[in-house]
């Protein structure tokens, strides 16, 4: 069965890489820190119970956040001031993804009352390149696009060319798509604007391309032939369909506000962007100015929220592992550190890369980021993408239909590998003070 593979599977990432274990001064079994094992429980109970998420992530990030305040405190500093510094440090990341999350399912609501989805078959070729070119123009948008804004038009869309009967396996290929996309643009995804912000120039992550458009035509085929032999496009949907171009230009703006703000954000106030949470502000600025022009569907607001605050559970208990330190950088350890991404959340892992130095860059980025699409909550896109197609949130049937992006995955990172090859960075900064650790108890 699928899920207790999935334990051993997390089991055996964490005795992989053995340095992401020392950092705690608690409990452990066989050398593993007991918090590392209660978020293993945790993502199991996801998986074996996906018509309760919300409730198994909320459990696990309350026994963790417990067990730290009573045994090992958080990074070093022990009992409730620890915690207090912890989401004092983490509050801007976790703001941003839920003012995104929010802001761009209004957004999607948006662009499907534009109608361009129903038109949008028209277009589109009428077999199996019809559901390959939407993934493409998902790939693209999300290249100068955050990846959720670019996941949520995609399965918008899906959803009205093909009429809501959209495979697993296809849905897994459009956060695929948007990550993929994402990858190689500091302005496509969030680990990448972390580098961005941390001093990594632009150029450093292109390269994250050479693997992303290779698994982008692999898992972009077979996705799509999936979708075919499934439910074909519907050419004669929205025969009589017109466009609302004032939606079109809502969805427009509210895009632009996030671009802008990102770039001109990270550009010049790099600083500022570590302590207040612009981009989700910026995003629900513009909905709500907006909102007398064309009223936005707040109904949609309550799902939306369980969704962000399931994420964002997951978010903080892998924010608080112990994980101080990554192996040495390696072309191996980043291939890793791809499907740890999968189910131990992206940006800590970024962070602590960043403060390491010593990747390839756009080997990271591809890494870290294409890597999450292969669970639906392994990212950000992928958990947006749920709120619209509740029955992906199952970690099986997931696995089972998105076969193809893990394969794409591990053929694209050697196809990049071999073509553009490892070509490590030096630190772009000077590391930061390390704070002392205490070795685990015999």
């Amino acid at each position: 069965m699928f899920t207790p593979v999935r334990l051993v599977a997390i089991s055996l990432t964490i005795l992989a890489f053995p340095s992401l274990a020392l950092a705690a001064d608690g409990p452990a079994l066989l050398g593993i820190p007991l918090e590392f094992i209660l978020f293993a429980l945790t993502l199991l109970g996801v998986a074996l119970f996906h018509h309760h998420t919300l409730l198994v992530a909320l459990t696990g990030l309350a026994t963790i956040t417990l067990y730290k305040l009573g045994f090992t405190g958080i990074h070093g500093v022990a009992g409730l001031p620890g915690l207090a510094l912890h989401l004092g440090h983490e509050w801007v990341t976790l703001t941003n993804l839920l003012g995104l999350l929010l802001g761009f399912s209004i957004l999607a609501r948006h662009f499907e009352d534009s109608r361009i989805p129903e038109v949008l078959p028209r277009y589109l070729p009428d077999d199996w390149k019809g559901g390959f070119v939407l993934l493409v123009m998902v790939f693209v948008l999300s290249s100068f696009l955050d990846n959720i804004a670019a996941a949520l038009i995609g399965g918008t869309v899906a959803a009205g060319v093909f009429h809501r009967r959209v495979h697993i396996g296809y849905l897994a290929a459009i956060v695929a798509a948007s990550n993929a996309g994402g990858s190689g643009s500091v302005v496509g995804d969030t680990t990448t604007t972390m580098m961005w912000i941390d001093g990594v120039a632009p150029l450093d992550v292109i390269n994250a391309y050479a693997a992303a458009i290779p698994a982008l035509l692999i898992f972009g085929i077979f996705a799509a032939r999936q979708q075919q032999a499934y439910a074909p496009i519907q050419k004669s949907a929205g025969v009589h369909a017109r466009i609302d171009w004032a939606y079109v230009v809502i969805v427009v703006l509210i895009l632009a506000g996030a671009m802008t703000t990102n770039i001109v954000v990270n550009t010049h106030y790099p600083e500022l962007s570590e302590s207040f949470p612009f981009l989700g502000v910026a995003v629900w600025l513009v909905v709500l100015a907006l909102a007398p022009w064309r009223k936005p569907e707040w109904s949609l607001l309550p799902d939306a929220i369980k969704g962000s605050v399931f994420l964002l559970s997951l978010v903080l208990c892998a924010s608080m592992m112990p994980v101080e330190t990554l192996p040495a950088p390696s072309w191996q350890t980043a291939f890793g550190l791809g499907f740890v991404s999968a189910v131990f959340d992206n940006i800590p892992l970024t962070a602590l890369a960043l403060t390491q130095g010593g990747y390839d860059w756009g080997v990271l980025a591809y890494a870290v980021g294409f890597g999450g699409s292969m669970v639906w909550f392994g990212s950000s896109a992928g958990v947006a993408l749920s709120n619209l197609f509740p029955e992906a949130r199952s970690v099986g049937a997931w696995v089972k239909g998105g076969w193809h992006v893990a394969l794409a995955y591990v053929i694209g990172f050697f196809i990049m590998l071999g073509t553009v090859g490892w070509h490590p960075h030096t630190p772009h900064k000077e590391p930061a003070q390390a704070i002392p650790v205490q070795e685990p108890r015999p």
